[in-house]
């Protein structure tokens, strides 16, 4: 049996200094794991293999009771660790690509009675105008949210259309007004 399943098994038995004497045996191993999982991340990666250590290192003692089954169990664990760091790294980097550092704005909950940007405003008009030429029901159903302050299911009651279909087209023209003001911005 190695040094690393001893120590490994005086950490299942509760020894606090285990811990201690584990990550000197197997640094270089988890670096050199680091280093191979790095190899498929892409160019420019801000992510060092030493950081993916500490922090693979960091989940792996961080549990209440540490249970690795040997040396081979542990590695994997560590593999694993590592990989959902590179994974969570790069869903975060892709949320932020997609809009996920910005903030939402959803028309329903604008107060009617608040000012509003003279330039937004007028946005949300050319635009309102312009799905008008495309889709008159869909744009008198925004009027009404929008500017009469109806709730979906008064509106839907107004236009004589059931809530569902409503639904479906709230839906389409908050998306469509959005597109479109964002385009002309």
């Amino acid at each position: 049996m190695s040094d690393v399943t001893h120590i490994l098994h005086a950490i299942e038995r509760g020894d606090a200094r285990a811990a201690d004497e584990l990550l000197p045996l197997v640094y270089e191993e988890l670096r050199k794991l680091a280093a191979y999982k790095m190899t498929n991340e892409a160019p420019g990666q801000t992510l060092q293999a030493t950081a993916l250590v500490h922090e693979a290192w960091l989940r792996l003692a961080g549990t209440d009771n540490p249970s690795f089954e040997g040396r081979a169990h542990f590695f994997g664990a560590a593999a694993e660790a590592m990989r959902r760091i590179l994974i969570e790294r790069a869903r975060r980097k892709a949320a932020q690509r997609h809009g996920g550092g910005q903030q939402r704005l959803d028309i329903q909950e604008i107060d009617i009675a608040a000012a509003a940007d003279d330039d937004r405003l007028l946005a949300i008009d050319e635009a309102l105008d312009k799905l008008a030429a495309l889709d008159k029901q869909k744009a008198e159903l925004v009027k009404l949210r929008y500017f009469a302050g109806m709730t979906l299911d008064e509106a839907a009651e107004a236009l004589r259309i059931s809530k569902p279909t409503a639904k479906r087209w709230w839906a389409y023209a908050r998306a469509w007004l959005y597109s479109e003001i964002r385009q002309t911005r």
